[in-house]
């Protein structure tokens, strides 16, 4: 599995009722829908995408859309371990309707998402295998129950890891019916009959700057470049003739066989 995502979405009812349907976007309400969102930010237009390649945009970018009873914003800022402590502007702006973020991230196997009901928080979860339960609020939606009830455990294999997966499922895979349950869509998975598909919802793009922190993308992108100078080079493994998993020996061109 190796879905991300970074995203709000402001409903007035059927999330993939309005995806399965969704007309094109409209330049001049996302506009609007930014302006209010981000009030004073300096916005400049970006080349546009679709849910399904947009969901998890490069940092300071932004897609959106604004359709009838659904506004989508995806963005790596609302990626939060506590989702609870999402901005205030944010969660004002869903007044009247529901507010749904949905945020994993397949390196760390992370998920978090939530739920607000008219500006009220009724639901919070954030997990990762390494630093466990993050945040957990109120009573779990139904699509959760059989995960924590221990029906999808991950399967412990000895030549991956030393120990069992610190979590009675996996994360990312919870995500995914997250998704089908809050947004009516999966990026991953067995798609089913009545799923939207989210490659055909369209996204405009933007690239959104805080007048208060005009440094913010440049100094992400540097802490982004000094981690990754800090890392050893990759390591591939695979299995041999017996089965054993065996690191593979790696030349200019990758792994060989």
């Amino acid at each position: 599995m190796g879905a991300k995502t970074g995203l709000l979405v402001y409903a007035d009812g059927d999330v993939g009722e309005v995806l399965r349907a969704a007309p094109a976007p409209d330049p001049e309400a996302t506009a609007a829908l930014l302006d209010r969102l981000y009030p004073g930010w300096a916005v400049q237009e970006e080349e546009s995408s679709t849910l399904g390649d947009g969901c998890y945009p490069p940092y300071g970018t932004t897609f959106a859309t604004r359709l009838p009873g659904l506004d989508i914003v995806c963005d790596q800022r609302v990626m939060l371990d506590e989702p609870s402590r999402l901005p205030a502007r944010l969660v004002e702006a869903s007044a009247g309707r529901r507010l749904i973020l949905h945020a994993m991230h397949s390196v760390v196997d992370w998920l978090a998402f939530a739920v607000w009901e008219d500006g009220r928080l009724v639901r919070s979860l954030s997990l990762s295998p390494d630093n466990g339960v993050i945040e957990n609020i109120g009573e779990p939606f139904p699509f959760e129950a059989p995960y924590w009830a221990g029906e999808h455990p991950v399967p412990y294999e000895p030549e991956w890891s030393e120990e069992p997966y610190p979590l009675p499922f996996h994360p990312l895979e919870l995500g995914e019916e997250a998704l089908r349950g809050l947004l009516g869509f999966v990026l991953e998975g067995e798609i089913r009959p009545d799923d939207a598909d989210p490659d055909e919802v369209g996204l405009l793009g933007f690239r959104l700057t805080d007048p208060s922190d005009p440094d913010e993308v440049a100094r992400y992108e540097t802490e982004i470049a000094e981690a990754v100078s800090r890392m050893g080079p990759p390591r591939f493994f695979g299995y041999n003739a017996d089965g054993a998993l065996v690191e593979m020996p790696v030349d200019e061109w990758g792994p060989r066989s």
